[in-house]
Order: structure tokens, then sequence, then C-alpha cells
């Protein structure tokens, strides 16, 4: 007898019990295209919050001799067959065309511009305050366009960067007012139910039958002209912010009708606890991780609310910088077909819509880690 409950002991040590936590985790790994997409993503956050120190230049430094530079080719073996162990573009020099009248660059195959790593150039300001000229790559004597230039001859590598802090943080404090009025307007109308939540129903209805872009359009028109560009932002983030909370309310809502006649919150009434004591110690912790999915499916359709109205000329205005803002230059065909270049922005916003999808299906399917 002994013996055979020391077997069974020393058969269990091969088992481990996992809590909630370390199972959504562990099923969070087995969706292969959310981890990269969760990676691409962090990768994205650390490139933009350093955007002074990744881009090479200012972004509103123009470069008189480069309108509308292609991107510069990034070489390790020369047009003469010649390796080199450190990267280089050619000196471009650009002439306008007598019969097109426009700009036509020719690579300089006998001068070369080194790349160099942790370079100093142009001044900046790290988070605002602190000043530095140190850069992650430039070249000494001339000029570096990875991603080619604007109209101005500013270097659109440098302005993408700059304006992914726009882009991409813009969306995540609306998706904090969505996720705080939409579980608080929820909360209060599946639990009181009566003539409250018709009320807050009907009033949702009317804000969903309106189309979303044409909402925001109305809206973001609202913001006085004159306003400096710091107030344009706030502004645009609570527009998106008071649009997108009914849809996350609705769904709040429903939970809360199941869970207010569930057994634990009986047994909370019945012991005394307070409403707010209900709502704030028993509801919301059981639908927390749902609004947190929610949200973070909510912040693509931010993403491309700004750069859809900053594209109109709705959005931000300069000297702030978006990827909507930059992606509003190309607005032309003859720009679309000169200059293909100036829709990168755009690719930038398509990357991280898609990573953040991945991510947020993902939690949706591990919001239950016991589920198979």
């Amino acid at each position: 007898m002994f013996n055979k409950e020391k077997q069974l002991n020393r058969g269990n040590k091969d088992y481990r019990y996992l809590s909630a936590r370390q199972l959504m985790w562990r099923k969070f790994l087995h969706h292969r295209i959310a981890v990269i997409s969760a990676i691409i993503l962090i990768f994205i956050y650390i490139i933009i919050i350093f955007a002074g120190f990744f881009a090479p230049y200012n972004m509103s430094e123009p470069h008189s001799e480069y309108l509308y530079s292609p991107p510069h080719r990034l070489r390790f073996i020369d047009d003469a067959g010649n390796f080199s162990f450190r990267p280089f573009v050619y000196k471009t020099e650009g002439y306008r065309d007598p019969e097109t009248l426009l700009f036509v660059y020719e690579d300089i195959t006998n001068i070369k511009y080194y790349v160099k790593f942790f370079i100093q150039g142009e001044k900046y300001k790290l988070f605002g305050f602190y000043e530095t000229d140190l850069h992650m790559f430039g070249v000494e004597d001339g000029e570096i366009f990875l991603l080619g230039t604007d109209h101005r001859g500013r270097c659109l590598l440098s302005r993408t960067l700059y304006g992914g802090q726009v882009s991409m943080t813009i969306p995540l404090v609306g998706v904090f007012i969505i996720m705080f009025l939409g579980s608080t307007i929820g909360t209060i109308s599946g639990f009181y139910g009566g003539w409250v939540d018709n009320i807050i129903q009907r009033f949702i209805e009317i804000l969903r039958i309106f189309p979303r872009l044409a909402l925001w359009m109305a809206l973001a028109a609202a913001i006085p002209p004159n306003w400096p560009s710091t107030f344009v932002y706030l502004g645009i983030v609570v527009v998106l912010g008071f649009i997108g909370w009914p849809g996350l309310a609705r769904e709040v809502r429903g939970k809360v009708l199941v869970l207010r006649e569930s057994e634990f919150i009986a047994a909370a009434r019945i012991s005394g606890a307070n409403t707010g004591r209900i709502i704030f110690k028993h509801l919301l912790p059981n639908i927390a991780s749902h609004i947190i999915v929610i949200g973070t499916l909510a912040i693509p359709y931010l993403i491309i609310g700004e750069s859809a109205l900053s594209f109109l000329g709705l959005g931000i205005k300069p000297p702030m910088i978006s990827w909507g803002l930059l992606l509003s230059q190309a607005n032309k065909i003859q720009v679309l077909r000169l200059y293909p270049w100036m829709l990168i922005p755009g690719l930038f916003i398509i990357i991280s819509v898609l990573c953040f999808n991945y991510v947020g299906d993902a939690l949706r399917d591990v919001i239950d880690p016991y589920a198979k």
C-alpha cells in the first residue's frame, strides 16, 4: 500500500497546475500570427517614441535641392562590382527635364556617402525636454533619403516616424474614453433597466443611425480652425472617443443583463451590499476581459478614423503631422503616377491596423482559457 502511494506521488510530479493567467498566456502563444503582430506593434511604438533618434532629419527641415527625390538605394556593392562592408548611397543630382518640366535625378557613381551609426546631426528634443543631436544613422557630407522626399524636399522617413507619434497615440487615448464611457453607460443601462435602459438605448440608436464617417466629419468640422495644433489634437481624440462608445455599451449591457440575475449577485444583495459595491466589485471584474478585447479591436477603427479626417483636411493641422496628413499630399493622380513613394505612410497604416486586428482576434479567443 505504501509503495503504491509513493508511485502515485512520483507520477504526480509530471503534472503542474496552471493559473488562469498562465493558461491565457499559453493559449495566446499558440496564435503565431498574433504573436508576430504584437512584436511588430512593439517595434513600431519603440521607433515612434524615439522618432528623433531614429529619424535622420528634422520632420520640418526642407532640402531645396531634393524636391520629390526618389528613395535612395542602400548599397553594399558599387557599379564596378566592389564590395563594401559599410553600406553607402550614391550622391544624386537633379535637373529639370526641358520637355516635361519635371525634376529628374541621376546617381553620381563616383561620389559615395557612407552610412554611419550613432552620428551627430540636427538637434531635437527627446520626450519634449531633453535636447540632443545623436541619431541612429546618417551620412556626414551629403544627404540620405531612404524613403524619398516630398514637394518641399523634406525627408519622408523622418516625417513618417514623427507622424506615427500622432496616428498611434490618438487611438490609445481614444480607446480609453470609449472603454470608460461604454462600460459605465452600458453597466448603468443593464443594471437598472426600466426607463433608464429605454432612454439610454434610444440615444444609442440615434447615434448609430448616422454614418460614422459623416458624424466624425461633422464634429471635426466644429473644431475652430484657428485653434493651435495641440488643441486640435485633443479635439480629434475627444471626437473619436465620444463617437465610438455605443457599440461597447450595447455589449456591456447584454453581459450585465445576464449577470445581474446570477446567484452571486443575489447573494451580494441579500448580504447588504450597496449598488456601487455590486457594480465595481462583482459586475465589472466579470466583464473586464471582454471590455479589454473590444477596446483592442476598436483601435484599428480609430487609426482609420484619424487618418481619414486628416486626409480630408479636418483632422491634424500643420505643423503637427500624422500619417493621414501625409497621405493627403498624394491625393492627386499625377502625384501617384510620378511619385509613388508618397504612399508609403499608407503602408504603415495598413500594417498597424492588421496587427491590431490579429492581436484583438487572439485576445478574443483566449478570453476563456478553459474553452477548447
